[in-house]
């Protein structure tokens, strides 16, 4: 079994999820930071591919929505993961979640999953650390990091990708 996990990371949360998560999928795990790599790789030589992101000012980052844009046609046949890394809980999240995501994208995932985020105040420049306090009232590093949610995601995807391809 061959995965691909593509993701972006604006300050390093989503990062930390995706090598969290690679430890956990069975398989060979090729992962691909779309902020430092181009994708060179046909997708079709993988079996499943996990995609990965992060909200901010309410939106997933534009390279991942080119690449789910650009190969749409290939992930709707694939095993397909998606996650996403956010600061909000509940009901909230799960909105951010579909408006990331594609419906398309999100019916056809074998695995989906929301991880929690962080707000890293020193890697965020000025209108960011604003905008966080206006959020969320802090002005502090934060970590809500859901490293059970990774492991349920991990369970999940590893169990219907192995039946998927018997």
């Amino acid at each position: 079994m061959k995965s691909l996990i593509v993701y972006c990371s604006t300050h390093g949360t989503t990062a930390k999820a995706t090598h969290l998560l690679r430890k956990q999928i069975e398989g060979d795990v090729i992962v691909i930071n779309l902020d430092k790599t181009k994708l060179h790789s046909d997708l079709e030589l993988f079996d499943s591919v996990v995609i990965g992101g992060s909200i901010h000012a309410g939106s997933i980052q534009g390279k991942i929505k080119k690449f789910m844009k650009e190969h749409e046609d290939v992930l709707e046949r694939k095993n397909l993961g998606l996650f996403l890394c956010c600061m909000r809980e509940g009901q909230e999240a799960h909105l951010q979640f579909e408006n990331a995501f594609p419906p398309n994208l999100r019916e056809a995932a074998i695995a989906k999953g929301l991880f929690g985020g962080e707000f890293v105040f020193s890697k965020m420049n000025f209108f960011e650390k604003i905008i966080a306090k206006s959020v969320s009232g802090e002005t502090t590093d934060l970590s809500k990091l859901d490293v059970g949610a990774i492991n349920e995601f991990a369970n999940t995807f590893n169990r219907q990708n192995k039946f998927l391809l018997v």
